[in-house]
């Protein structure tokens, strides 16, 4: 069962598939609310310039229909005419082309936007396939479009039953008007059947549209299992990254425990914190090249015994300089003093190992300045 519902589509898609999707120029798309449009776009123009358009068509006819002497004598008199005529019927109908071109390039912009993909022109030899084929046929998506085409056909019909009906006497009356009268009534009533036939398509369209948007959104949907996949692909996979993180740890600790025998000195709690400080003369301020914790700390300490590295017991300096510092930081000014009373430690400890003499004295109480120490911080609290 649990792997059942993991091959469930019950995730949305994200913008990589969808992204991917439309790579592949799949995206949503209404035929119905583009046809709509264009329709409505050409029956529009046709209802308001429906009775120019007529007068201008009636003109040419007129023009064509008639004879002229001109033309028993010039034999080039017929083709210019006929040119003429052409042009005529070009401008006559170039408002309401337009009005088409501009509603065909338009209508994609309301759902799914323009797009242009080589990818669709690709041949897929898959499609040939015609078990594929007859299960496309059979499909609820061919359900659906049958539906919608049965639809189609009802409602156009009964609107353009309704609409001739009603016009039938006004049909009738065109033999009755004048020759200037008569063209431009003909051109409002096609205009106006053809856009009441077409608003049909309106609802048709209202309801095709949110269903194309929520089909596309239902084909994309995702498995679990392919939403976890992506976000391997795309963030990298999590088990991988934790090891290359475990791994770049341990080399950031290899590293840093190979400074711990160029340390001046190992500054300690003395068991929870251990901080190695060096020194160079003329480069500034003693930096930071250890710190840790714990294990750390005792691995620090241990390195620091092996090879000869004074280890001294200044808790409240070792907190100051593990909380405020970090690897290869110089020390804050504010330790300064503190830093320099060990070093001063340390560097008689040298001349005293090399030349011998008076031993000198290990600093028992570094004092650091109280809001440096995270301990006096953590009492100030608890008051």
């Amino acid at each position: 069962m649990a792997e059942d519902s993991g091959l469930e589509r019950t995730e949305e898609a994200s913008p990589q598939r969808l992204e991917k999707a439309r790579e592949e120029g799949d995206v949503p798309r209404s035929r119905e609310l583009s046809t709509c449009l264009v329709l409505l776009a050409a029956g529009g123009g046709l209802y308001a310039m429906g009775g120019s358009l007529s007068h201008r068509l009636g003109s040419v006819l007129t023009s064509g229909l008639g004879f002229e002497r001109a033309a028993a004598f010039d034999p080039s008199f017929l083709t210019s005419k006929i040119a003429a005529m052409i042009a005529d019927v070009f401008i006559a109908f170039t408002p309401i082309a337009l009005l088409f071109i501009i509603a065909a390039i338009g209508s994609p912009l309301l759902i799914g936007g323009w797009l242009f993909s080589a990818k669709a022109f690709q041949p897929k030899f898959e499609r040939m396939d015609p078990l594929s084929g007859l299960g496309n046929i059979i499909s609820a998506r061919a359900g659906v479009e049958l539906v919608k085409a049965i639809l189609k056909t009802i409602l156009i019909g009964a609107i353009a039953w309704v609409v001739i009906n009603r016009q039938k006497e006004a049909i009738f009356g065109l033999v009755l008007e004048t020759i200037d009268s008569g063209p431009q009534h003909l051109g409002s009533m096609l205009g106006f059947s053809f856009l009441a036939i077409v608003a049909g398509l309106v609802l048709i369209a209202a309801i095709d549209a949110p269903y194309q948007m929520w089909s596309y959104a239902e084909k994309l949907k995702m498995t679990h299992q392919e939403v976890v996949q992506e976000s391997k692909e795309a963030n990298g996979n999590p088990q991988i990254k934790a090891k290359i993180r475990q791994q770049q740890r341990e080399m950031a600790r290899r590293r840093m425990m190979a400074e711990v025998p160029t340390a001046d000195v190992v500054v300690t709690n003395p068991t929870h914190f251990s901080v190695a400080l060096k020194y160079s003369d003329g480069n500034g301020a003693p930096r930071v090249v250890a710190k840790g914790v714990d294990e750390v700390a005792a691995k620090i300490r241990e390195l620091a015994k092996e090879h000869n590295v004074p280890i001294l017991e200044a808790p409240p300096l070792a907190r100051a300089l593990h909380k405020h510092t970090e690897l290869g930081d110089q020390i804050p000014e504010a330790l300064y003093a503190a830093v320099a009373e060990v070093l001063a430690y340390v560097f008689q400890l040298r001349t005293f190992k090399k030349n011998g003499g008076l031993r000198p004295t290990e600093p028992s109480n570094v004092e650091v300045p109280k809001e440096l120490d995270p301990l006096n911080k953590v009492n100030e609290v608890e008051v």
